[in-house]
């Protein structure tokens, strides 16, 4: 089987690095489709997998709208090349437009309920929607759900063990506390109108925690140059194992405190965007979500202030890991049963159960 996977993002990569490895070690033909967007190429690069840059990420609304036509344009040339006969994505519109021109099925995960401008984008030409059963919009009869999240398809203790020489990576002493602080860009489409902390709230967030702990800082954007010294330096691959063995997350960003649900570090999302996984993830005990700043900063000092607090974490990991898939072991069986795997799971959702590891 030949199949086009095209990447908006670089945890887009993370997310089908174990499928592609799978795949490809029972015979599949996988190739990557991108653009330039943060350290997506960095990773694919990283990872050794095929891929095809499509150039700039637009990030202005005129940028969006050219994008929009040059690179269905584009994916059509590198289709017509590869012949895929199947497109995987992460709510992929370009894949999803040269699927149905060409008659070809597309599967889309997707996980970002308020993503609604990619929705009506992508949806309409895809063939099924593979979505979290936290996830809480309804595609129709193209919806199945899974038990699990996106992050578990790379952080599933069956795919990753973190590496304790990140430390000497982070220049600091074996098994030193520290605290990774992350803010977004803002520039994303469903990001508009939306916010986090305010300037001097990042500041005094930093602030506060240095006086418990050693604190690092991941952007997707500037740093504000009064914390330009607490940038994290260290290759993009290796972030994971600095979310897997720091003390506490406090970030404005989903994905990594997700990513910290799965690897059983506590994880404060502070976003005036609801995601359903976050949600369902608090519910765990794995992430405290903040729609506001407000209280935001108190809890962090709270919980850095807790001696037991990653064991007790990670007691509340085993509980979910208990209820959750091994998303990558699922999307495979998925794909190589297509399409009888959809009327499988129309009819017995819980043949998934067979992904969850005791």
């Amino acid at each position: 089987m030949r199949i086009l996977i095209d990447i908006n993002h670089p945890a887009h990569v993370h997310l089908f690095k174990h499928f592609t490895t799978d795949m490809e070690g029972k015979g599949h033909e996988i190739f990557f489709t991108t653009r330039k967007k943060d350290v997506a190429i960095d990773l694919l690069k990283q990872y050794g997998f095929k891929y095809k840059s499509f150039g700039n990420h637009y990030k202005s609304l005129w940028g969006k709208m050219w994008g929009f036509i040059k690179f269905d344009i584009m994916m059509l040339r590198e289709a017509l090349k590869f012949k895929p006969d199947l497109y995987l994505t992460m709510g992929g519109m370009y894949a999803s437009h040269v699927a149905f021109l060409l008659r070809k099925p597309h599967i889309a995960l997707d996980d970002t309920e308020h993503a609604k401008e990619h929705h009506m984008m992508y949806v309409p030409f895809s063939t099924v929607c593979l979505t979290p059963t936290c996830f809480h919009k309804n595609f129709g009869e193209k919806q199945i759900f899974y038990k699990g999240w996106h992050e578990l398809a790379y952080l599933h203790p069956k795919r990753f063990q973190g590496n304790s020489e990140i430390f000497k990576h982070l220049g600091i002493e074996q098994n030193q506390s520290y605290v990774i602080v992350r803010f977004v860009s803002w520039e994303a489409s469903h990001d508009l109108g939306q916010k986090g902390l305010t300037l001097q709230q990042k500041i005094e967030l930093v602030h506060q925690l240095e006086k418990h702990t050693k604190v690092f800082i991941s952007s997707e954007g500037k740093i504000p140059k009064e914390l330009e010294s607490y940038r994290i330096k260290i290759a993009p691959h290796l972030m994971h194992d600095a979310l897997a063995f720091a003390s506490l997350f406090v970030g404005e960003g989903s994905t990594m405190a997700s990513e910290c649900a799965c690897l059983g570090t506590p994880a404060i999302y502070i976003n005036s965007l609801e995601v359903g996984y976050c949600t369902e993830q608090e519910e765990y005990g794995l992430v405290y979500n903040f729609r506001t700043p407000d209280g935001s900063i108190a809890k962090a000092m709270e919980l850095i202030a807790q001696p037991n607090l990653k064991a007790e974490t990670k007691l509340k990991q085993e509980k979910m890991l208990s209820e959750k898939i091994d998303v990558t072991a699922f999307l495979v069986w998925f794909v190589e049963n297509y399409p009888q795997s959809i009327k499988i799971m129309k009819e017995n959702p819980d043949v998934q159960n067979q992904f969850i590891n005791e």
